[in-house]
């Protein structure tokens, strides 16, 4: 419960941003998607905690010396690791 109303605040956050403050700011983004977007993915993917954590250091990867790009939001753990293994299961039978 107190997840989903931090995920809730969280998120919430970062659609007011993009509603008032993205307007003011200009289209400043170097990647895509923007980083309040990957935001708001990272929250609703990962949870509160590691949500906030993606976020937080691709926001300081925003800078003058990074050229930016597409940058998506990480699977979760889980689901990655399963990828990996059937991407490894296909490699071993086609040897």
């Amino acid at each position: 419960m107190l997840g989903r109303c931090a995920c809730g605040a969280l998120v919430g956050g970062m659609r007011l941003w993009q509603i008032v403050g993205r307007p003011v700011a200009g289209p400043n983004c170097r990647f895509h998607p923007s980083c309040s977007e990957y935001g708001v993915e990272a929250v609703q993917t990962h949870g509160a905690l590691r949500g906030s954590w993606l976020a937080a250091s691709r926001i300081l990867r925003c800078n003058p010396w990074n050229p930016g790009g597409y940058d998506p939001v990480p699977l979760p753990r889980a689901i990655a690791g399963a990828v990996a293994d059937i991407g490894s299961a296909q490699e071993a039978s086609m040897q």
